[in-house]
């Protein structure tokens, strides 16, 4: 069975909602372990990143109620 970027991206979703923060490192590294390679890049600081699809999936999904914190690196629920 192939996972979708949408079941990436809603269980980034249910994962923010349960813990009210959701840090893109250990996202990255859930992402990786449970779904694979298909939905992570290297961006142009040479670090891992959630493909674009899947935060597009993601940003439709939570509908504003989350807010990405730059110097943190982490997305939190509000």
């Amino acid at each position: 069975m192939s996972v979708t970027a949408n079941e990436v991206a809603e269980w980034m979703l249910e994962e923010l909602k349960s813990a009210g923060i959701l840090h893109q490192k250990a996202a990255v590294d859930h992402i990786l372990r449970q779904y694979g390679e298909t939905f992570i890049y290297v961006n142009e600081n040479g670090n891992q990143a959630i493909s674009k699809e899947v935060k597009k999936i993601f940003k439709k999904l939570h509908g504003g109620k989350a807010a990405w914190e730059r110097d943190g690196f982490f997305w939190g629920w509000h």
